[in-house]
């Protein structure tokens, strides 16, 4: 009862945050009239306007209301969607790099849009991240007819022994996938959009690292993306490990060698074994002998 009452007094936190948005909101459902009289060429000449905007000095937020608008209308003319105040709120929170919690059927798809198309912008990538090549694939094609609109290029990543990649074109028009021309993978990471998995990307991150020289990385520098179904990913997804493996550039012989030398020690004189830890311990006696068998003066050196 006394939480209720403080409820009633103090206001829902989340309710307050999105009181705060309405403004925004409101400011984007004003320019929608002027929108709807633009031409495509002109909904596509904006993308060039916001880009020479942001070159010179002007900042990310001051673009978002007008970019928001261009996406709404785009994405009436493309999907036949428009999205509403509350998707437009979703795609607000996003952008600021906060979780939106959507219930099944309001629009997650498309609320993504906005904020991708606003952070592409700055020419840096902005990553879709989902739980399969399915719903990657998907929402490519799907959302890919808004970006082209707009003079965006989309990348696509699917797993598969070839490690396939692709890129958005509706003039492609062949098998497996109409509308998604096969590139090399650095291709897709240089769209301005780019979907695929968190198994890719994570993979990729791993294979870049492992890479002997710049050019045969295939990522560039990290800077925004939008995760799908989050606590699928960052909870239950994490507790399963990407692990990647490379040739090591360590000689092989010592380990023969160092095999030899435990053959010849002695458990209680050598090491003592801690079995509930599964550990061993060298004795002061076992050092000696490791530091004489290896020529080491010190073995902790």
């Amino acid at each position: 009862m006394l939480k209720g009452l403080i409820g009633k007094v103090v206001g829902d936190p989340n309710e307050r945050e999105i009181q705060k948005l309405q403004p925004m909101v409101e400011a984007i459902n004003a320019l929608e009239r002027e929108m709807e009289q633009r031409t495509e060429a002109e909904l596509r000449v904006l993308t060039d306007r916001f880009r020479a905007k942001l070159t010179s000095g002007e900042k990310l937020d001051s673009l978002l209301v007008e970019a928001f608008a261009a996406v709404r209308e785009v994405s009436k003319r493309t999907v036949d969607m428009r999205p509403f105040d509350v998707q437009l709120i979703g795609g607000i929170v996003l952008h600021q790099g906060k979780v939106a919690e959507m219930k099944t059927g309001e629009g997650k798809t498309l609320v993504a849009t906005m904020p991708i198309y606003l952070n592409a912008l700055l020419g840096r990538g902005a990553h879709l991240v989902t739980v399969n090549d399915y719903l990657a694939r998907r929402d490519a094609l799907w959302m890919g007819k808004i970006y082209h609109l707009l003079g965006l290029s989309v990348g696509l990543l699917q797993s598969g022994a070839e490690q396939p990649a692709y890129l958005y074109d509706p003039n492609y028009q062949r098998d497996p996938y109409p509308g998604l021309r096969p590139v090399p993978r650095r291709e897709a990471y240089a769209a301005d959009v780019t979907y695929g998995t968190n198994n890719e990307f994570g993979f990729d991150y791993l294979r870049d690292n492992l890479a002997l020289s710049l050019e045969r990385r295939v990522q560039r520098p990290l800077y925004y993306a939008i995760v799908d179904e989050v606590d699928n990913i960052f909870i239950d997804e994490a507790r399963t490990p990407l692990i990647i493996s490379g040739p090591s550039g360590e000689s092989v012989e010592d380990y023969s060698r160092f095999a030899a030398i435990a053959r010849k020690l002695e458990t209680d004189i050598h090491y003592e074994l801690d079995e509930k830890e599964r550990s061993v311990y060298l004795t002061d006696e076992g050092l000696a002998v490791i530091e004489e068998e290896t020529g080491i003066e010190n073995i902790y050196d």
